[in-house]
């Protein structure tokens, strides 16, 4: 039985489907329990993953006793599932489908159910409920098929040859038997705030077919040739998945609230565009021989950036709107998790780090052949201005934690990475170089504050921040971004000292010390993938590479992450996918295939 008595399904048991504009999450007995419409970051029409008696969803499942397996079609992000009954086998094929010519949905999902042997009873049925299951849902008949509205919004139902359509106060619903070679097709259309369109079975399936052929051409233009290869291009997916196509922005993940610990507090909203992660995305599209997408996401952030700069936001909604207040919504919450929220209030916090991942995009734009306009240049330089004035503050860090600000080393660190790609830049004609010595002067003062101040003697590493022994592995990312040689003295301490008290086999925790919030957290994936990449770079890729070769293991059936794994029984945890795993997964593989010196 895939869910338990309240109706939660494990988080590993979750595929991801997508169209450029937004995710839906597929359990594996495939009911649809989450999406968003119109927009990745829009309101919910399904969102039983987090409140199954609320949310509503899209479920489609076998009568009687099954079991399912699952892949996507190859090179794709359209998923396929097989149930196999005591009477017959099917596939169920799901795709939210990429606009073709003429008149098409809004958004629009597909799912094909075809018989592969005997006869298989499928009943299937949808529960609308728009606004996260606040707004109230109207259901009525039409046209042969059901419409669901609320307000502006509106979703209709069609089924060809998947049984007559029953409609109830709550829900749509119908049942078919399927038989070898028959196939049946349901299609859900959505509007927004305009008419709704309602295609026929042969437009469907037509597109679903250049669905399919979009996604392949997409994934066989990569150039990624190291190893790990078939784990690397299904995180270029799943980071495909996550950007907004109208923007060229990248969502942190698919969802809000999916817990870090369950029952506990630890739930955020991820649908929105962090700085920090700007130059983590770019580099992995960049290995991925992806250069037309790396630049577009370099100019969502120079268009979403000059609303607030010289000083930055930490996110952004993949608009490019700075408006992302946190609010509660009435959901139970994965398993009693709550509150869940809509928002983010990480938007108001100082963090530092995000000026260095600025500059890093800017300076690999750069390296992409491309120059930067006189605009672009003066607004860079204007931020390098700014960093080299408050560097010396303090700040809530990389993890965001909701504890009194700190100087955390790695955003110390990510200052100093800020001036070097500005002084660099400067010196290359490509920025301003009036204030070129102020740059210099400062990027020393930082080196001088990390090496005196946010250095143990005792622990012979980095700490996590100024006036602590406490570790943290974001200072990982030092050897990565190249601030500290990767085989000095100082990064093999560090490294030694995460081992011995992050670190458990495979499994890295982000920091030791207090974060302001109750409750524990698990294995932080990025981190694993960050130490191993510390690895690879240090000389160390035996260990590097079985470390990876652990981590790519624990994906779950269709090759995606969560933000965290409980190292006690392999679940997810945290919300997925998440796009910072599937970044580190290839920044670690693509370390390991550049073959940076032997075994130590």
């Amino acid at each position: 039985m895939i869910r338990d008595a309240e109706g939660f399904v494990p988080l590993r048991d979750y595929a991801a489907i997508g169209d450029g504009r937004t995710v839906a999450l597929v359990a594996r007995d495939g009911s649809i329990d989450w999406l968003p419409l119109p927009n990745l970051d829009s309101p919910s029409v399904f969102a039983s993953v987090l409140d199954p008696a609320k949310g509503g969803r899209f479920a489609l499942e076998p009568e009687g006793a099954y079991e399912a397996t699952r892949r996507y079609a190859p090179d794709t992000n359209v998923l396929e599932t097989t149930f196999t009954t005591g009477e017959g086998t099917v596939r169920v094929t799901d795709g939210l489908l990429f606009h073709g010519s003429g008149l098409t949905p809004l958004r629009e999902l597909v799912r094909v159910i075809e018989g592969l042997s005997g006869t298989t009873s499928i009943g299937w049925h949808v529960e609308p409920r728009f606004g996260y299951g606040a707004s109230t849902t109207t259901i009525a008949a039409r046209d042969g098929g059901a419409v669901a509205s609320a307000g502006s919004h509106a979703i209709a139902i069609r089924s060809f040859g998947a049984g007559a359509i029953e409609v109830g106060p709550d829900r749509i619903s119908g049942r078919v038997d399927v038989e070898t070679g028959a196939t049946a097709v349901i299609a859900m259309s959505s509007s927004h705030a305009e008419p709704l369109v309602f295609p026929g079975r042969d437009e469907l399936l037509a597109r679903l077919d250049a669905t399919r052929g979009a996604w392949r051409r997409w994934s066989e233009s990569h150039t990624y040739r190291g190893p790990f290869s078939d784990a690397v291009l299904r995180s270029g997916l799943a980071l495909k998945l996550l950007v907004f196509a109208p923007s060229g922005a990248i969502a942190g993940a698919a969802t809000t609230s999916l817990p870090e610990d369950i029952g506990g507090v630890r739930n955020w909203d991820y649908r929105y565009s962090w700085i920090r992660d700007s130059a983590f995305t770019l580099g992995a599209l960049l290995v991925l021989g992806y250069p037309v997408e790396a630049e577009a996401y370099f100019w969502w952030l120079m268009s979403a950036s000059q609303l607030t700069e010289p000083r930055l936001q930490v996110l952004y909604r993949l608009s490019g709107d700075p408006e992302a207040r946190e609010r509660t919504l009435d959901l139970s919450g994965y398993r009693g998790s709550r509150p869940v929220r809509a928002g983010n209030a990480a938007v108001e916090q100082t963090q530092l780090d995000i000026y260095g991942a600025l500059l890093e995009c800017a300076s690999g734009y750069v390296e992409m052949g491309n120059r930067l306009d006189r605009d672009v240049a003066n607004r860079l330089a204007r931020i390098a201005d700014l960093v080299a004035s408050i560097w010396n503050q303090p700040d809530s860090g990389i993890w965001e934690v909701r504890s009194e600000p700190l100087h955390f080393t790695q955003s110390k660190m990510m200052c100093w990475v800020a001036l070097d790609r500005a002084i660099d830049l400067a010196t290359d004609h490509h920025l301003p170089a009036r204030h070129l010595a102020t740059w210099i002067r400062e990027r020393e003062a930082i080196r001088a504050f990390i090496e005196e101040r946010c250095w143990s003697d005792r622990l012979g590493s980095y700490v996590r921040a100024v006036g602590t022994d406490d570790l943290d592995a974001s200072v990982l990312y030092a050897s990565l971004i190249g601030y500290a040689d990767p085989a000095g003295p100082r990064m093999q301490g560090t490294i030694a000292a995460i081992d011995r008290e992050l670190r458990d086999g495979p499994f890295v925790r982000r920091y030791s010390g207090e974060d302001g919030l109750p409750g524990r957290e698990g294995a932080f994936l990025t981190c694993s993938f960050w130490f191993a990449d510390a690895l690879a770079r240090s000389g160390r890729r035996d260990e590097a590479h079985a470390m990876v070769e652990e981590l790519v293991g624990m994906a779950n059936d269709v090759g995606l992450y969560a933000e965290e794994l409980d190292p006690e029984d392999r679940s997810f945890l945290g919300n997925m996918p998440q796009a910072l795993t599937h970044i580190a997964l290839i920044s670690a593989a693509s370390a390991l295939a550049a073959g940076e010196g032997g075994d130590t």
